[in-house]
């Protein structure tokens, strides 16, 4: 197979992959399941599907399609070839504003679809919760719905029609058919006439149609997605007189990639919602309350209700993002039921939203009522979306499990399935979560499980079964939306029966006799606790890490990461995570492909030192260590620490690199610089010798190096003290410590004199206490013992001086933020609490400043009228830390001040990862997405600003454009110096 699988690649426009690696990152999705596929596969032209279909067949393996691999079913888990077409099935074919529809392939992303869209005022009305990086393909496969289904009802409804490939390669064209060319369909010897005789012959049975209405799920439940959607095409003209026309769409919606293959979409369009909308956000004192409330909002013709149950809250605590995005919980509410109202005006919403709250206090239900407009609306949803990825954030080993999380009843049974529901679970000793689609009648219920146990295996299998009869009982769906795949594709004979289920197989057998496309999904599915991505009493972690991880250890971190994809956002979504992936668009350079590999090998590795694997360290090698997943990633997974922890032991077993030892020793280097700095910065900028020291030290050639000061920042202002004092105290009662970093101490004096001026103009006494560097580079190149001795001098000579009052702040966030956020993480437990004490005291200047405008302790008289225009891009690790806002604020507080923030993500330069001769080119790509079209079109008179060093370098580099710290602009524009 080695050799056929060789050849193959040759023949392909696109890329074939049989490494190891590669397979190892797809042969798991969002779900419980793994299984290493044959190959990976990435297609280019349909040319390249039809050669891979007609291997299949011939080898007799199978192809399993994949776009974003967000599936919580085990959908694109198998052990053939893993078509991915989200990196190149990515274009928009044709736009009909007049008709309403547009013709896109299968890796188009649903979001950017209606940023597209927008402009012609129309959208794509299904959305589902990973909507940003979801895609046609994979919406279409798996029929998916979302918070709107109330009015926008599920995919299906909105596909009109779809090319595709069937088992023997032929193309084919899907959409809807009068009754003539229904006939016509039937007739001749293709595989697609066998198709519609087969149906015409299965449907047109009376017996078949009764048994079909007796078993399938009732048809008022709008999300069901049991099986094949034979129900469906039942109430489908020639089979039901007076009904649509027939179309076999609807059978393809759901089927998981089963029968065909997709290679266009045809997409109905809607007209863009009403201009105003709110969010009515009911908090109530029981689960049950809500869903009582539910019926109640539903009569008002609501766009949305969801629900969201205190376990979601609960883990926004440990989300930065999430946490922020809460400010509208009061108490401790049981569960908020999040109502969204359309209107014509934002009178008619408050009129509906007033008229509902009197209804739910009449009726004794709920006990807050706020309603939200405008960006507030944005933010509930962002944190409703976020549900599975904080699921995630679940310490230890116990994990909220997708099992029964996707089932769906009529909305009027739900209070009754819901406490029927949670008897079953509390007879076990089990409680779930509850959140999502109230309104429809489907909540994602999660029980909390151990699949690392035996206890739990059996459990997750014992849970699934006596809901699927809880849920028959009801005459509901076990899949609403998720789709069956191999978790609940043995059950579906139980849900639709033997006869049913028996049509069901006949129909994959027609499509897909030589059983080609994604087998194990829905037919002949394998048992659903099989394959999983845990085994039952596996070994625990016991390696020593340097780093601490609260309440957890390493591995128990990574696998906070369920396989969401929120990783995989484009430029276009807005963020920062993930960088690279937004340049590549290659799943390896994913967060959750960085995770997959360290859990992988973290579990399994035989060898001593389990971090000792190439593998690991090349698909670590593109994270830039942004901090983006650290806050945007509902899970909490904090890559940028995982890879420094991996590079410490990596490089226990095969060294430290030459290029790391002198980064991580740069502030010793400048130092040693700045007793020479002509002769230093010759070095680095002279021609011939400037490509010399890149050369040897692998940096790369197309990139400027960083000029060391003629003066540090510590002499500077031991000379500014003699000077301005002449030995006499400054009195005031505002003193603050600035923390002389290594990067303003050498490279960036001018910036840090500013800032020591600036905060003596506006009244402060400015102390430069005694310390050591920051450690952010050594943090950055692994060297976790160096960085933890530098932590724990910092944290015993600066913890006696700062208190609240006195706080230490910092202008270069990668610096000043270690103290937040990697000194408690790195220090000996004898100085946990006083290094946590001095995180909670530090801060960056922006944030300083800030907090004193809104003390009233800086006026807006200190500073000029002029008005000006600052354009802002903020540094990742600030925006990790939601500290951006604090910036944007000092910088609109002269009065003229208009500041607009740049929506770009990292910058590409990442500390020393844009300096490195092998990264310097994606550095730059990283740049171009957003950044540098952005800077390039601004004119001279706006202001350019930018908070960290690295980023200013890399606008330098990239644009020919200088951009200064916030701390010049105000002092620029201060008043009296």
């Amino acid at each position: 197979m080695e050799e056929k699988l060789k050849a193959l690649a040759g023949s392909l426009q696109g890329e074939l992959y049989t490494d190891d690696t590669t397979r190892l990152l797809y042969a798991t999705d969002a779900s419980t399941y793994s299984e290493m596929p044959l190959a990976v596969a990435v297609p280019r032209s349909v040319a390249d599907l039809k050669l891979l279909i007609e291997f299949a067949g011939e080898e007799g393996t199978s192809l399993i399609p994949r776009t974003a691999g967000t599936s919580l079913a085990g959908q694109v888990v198998g052990s053939g070839i893993v078509v991915d077409v989200s990196k190149y099935f990515n274009q928009f074919i044709a736009l009909n504003t007049t008709e309403r529809w547009v013709k896109v392939q299968p890796g188009v992303v649903r979001d950017e679809l209606n940023k597209y869209l927008r402009n012609y005022g129309l959208f794509f009305g299904p959305e589902t919760s990973t909507a940003n990086r979801a895609m046609i393909g994979g919406m279409v496969g798996n029929n998916s719905c979302g918070s709107n289904s109330i009015l926008y009802k599920s995919t299906r409804e909105h596909t009109l029609e779809i090319k595709a490939l069937l088992s023997d390669a032929s193309e084919v064209t899907f959409k809807a058919l009068n009754f003539e060319e229904f006939i016509a369909k039937c007739e001749g010897t293709s595989l697609e006439a066998r198709l519609y005789r087969s149906i015409r012959s299965q449907l047109g049975n009376y017996e078949n149609q009764q048994e079909i209405r007796k078993e399938f799920p009732r048809s008022d439940i709008e999300r069901r997605n049991t099986g094949y959607a034979i129900d469906i095409l039942l109430d489908t003209a020639p089979f039901t007189a007076g009904a649509e026309d027939f179309n076999f769409c609807k059978l393809i919606a759901g089927s998981e990639g089963t029968l065909a293959f997709i290679t266009e979409v045809k997409l109905n369009l809607e007209p863009l919602p009403p201009a105003h909308s709110g969010l009515l956000c009911v908090h109530f004192n029981t689960l049950e309350a809500a869903l009582q409330a539910n019926l109640v909002a539903l009569k008002y013709q609501p766009n949305a209700v969801e629900l969201i149950d205190h376990y979601i809250l609960e883990c926004t605590r440990d989300n930065m993002e999430q946490r922020a995005n809460s400010f509208f919980v009061q108490g401790e509410p049981a569960a908020l039921l999040v109502i969204e109202y359309a209107r014509a005006s934002r009178a008619e919403v408050m009129e509906v939203a007033a008229r509902v709250e009197a209804e739910l206090r009449n009726l004794g239900l709920g006990y807050y009522f706020p309603l939200l407009f405008g960006q507030d609306i944005k933010k509930v949803w962002s944190l409703r979306k976020a549900g599975l990825g904080l699921l995630g954030n679940l310490p230890g080993d116990e994990k909220a499990v997708p099992v029964i999380e996707d089932t769906a009843v009529a909305v009027q049974d739900l209070p009754a399935y819901i406490r029927d529901f949670n008897a079953i679970l509390s007879k076990h000793g089990l409680y779930a979560v509850h959140y999502a689609h109230a309104g429809s009648g489907e909540l994602h219920l999660r029980p909390i499980l151990n699949l690392k146990t035996e206890q739990g295996t059996r459990m997750f299998r014992l849970i699934a079964e006596e809901i699927a009869l809880l849920v028959k009982k009801y005459k509901g769906s076990l899949s609403g939306e998720h789709g069956d795949g191999r978790l609940r594709g043995e059950f579906i004979a139980q849900m639709v029966g033997e006869k049913n289920y028996a049509l069901l197989k006949a129909i994959k057998a027609t499509w897909d006799p030589r059983n080609i496309f994604n087998p194990g999904k829905i037919i002949d599915s394998p048992p659903m606790d099989t394959m999983l991505r845990y085994t039952a009493g596996q070994k625990g972690f016991d390696f020593k890490t340097v780093f601490r991880y609260e309440g957890q250890n390493m591995l128990q971190h990574i696998e906070q990461c369920n396989g969401s994809g929120d990783c995989r956002k484009s430029h276009l979504a807005g963020g920062t995570m993930c960088p690279s992936y937004m340049a590549t668009h290659d799943e390896k350079d994913t967060t959750r492909a960085r995770a997959n590999i360290l859990r992988n090998f973290l579990t399994h590795s035989e060898q001593v030192n389990k971090f000792d694997h190439r593998e690991i360290k090349e698909i670590l090698d593109l994270c830039l260590s942004c901090k983006g997943c650290k806050s945007e990633c509902p899970s909490n997974v904090d890559m940028a620490k995982l890879k420094a922890e991996f590079l410490q032991h990596y490089q226990d077993a095969n060294g430290i690199p030459f290029r790391s030892r002198l980064i991580a020793n740069f502030s010793r280097i400048a130092a040693l610089g700045a007793m020479a700095p002509r002769l230093y910065n010759w070095m680095m900028t002279g021609r011939g010798v400037s490509h010399a020291v890149k050369k040897i030290s692998g940096f790369a050639a197309g990139r400027s190096m960083p000029e060391i000061q003629y003066t540090t920042l510590r002499s500077w202002f031991l000379k500014h003290q003699r000077d301005t004092w002449k030995g006499e105290v400054l009195q005031s009662t505002k003193k603050v410590y600035f923390f002389c970093d290594e990067f303003t101490n050498y490279q960036d004096t001018e910036i840090g004199i500013k800032a020591i001026l600036l905060l003596e103009a506006l009244g402060y006494e400015v102390i430069l206490p005694k310390h050591l560097e920051s450690g952010r580079a050594s943090i950055s190149k692994g060297l976790l013992r160096r960085a933890r001795k530098i932590a724990q001098h910092n944290v015993w000579c600066l913890d006696p001086l700062i208190n609240e009052a006195s706080p230490l702040i910092g202008i270069e966030p990668s610096a000043i933020l270690t103290f937040r956020d990697e000194y408690p993480d790195l220090v000996n437990d004898d100085q946990l609490d006083v290094a946590r004490k001095l995180a909670a005291n530090v801060l960056l200047i922006d944030e300083f400043l800030a907090r004193e405008i809104q003390r009233g302790n800086i006026k807006q008289s200190d500073f000029s009228t002029e008005a000006r225009t600052v354009v802002l891009h903020g540094h990742c690790q600030q925006k990790a830390f939601n500290a951006l806002s604090a910036t944007e604020q000092v910088l609109s507080f002269p009065v003229n001040y208009k500041v607009e923030t740049i929506p770009s993500g990292c910058c590409g330069m990442a500390g020393s990862f844009g300096y490195e001769k092998e990264h310097y080119s994606l550095s730059m790509q990283i740049a171009e997405l957003v950044l540098f079209p952005e800077i390039r079109k601004q004119t001279d008179q706006v202001i350019i600003a930018a908070t960290g060093t690295s980023c200013r370098h890399q606008i330098k580099d990239g644009t020919g454009k200088r951009a200064l710290h916030p701390v010049e602009i105000l002092y620029n524009c201060l008043l009296l110096k």
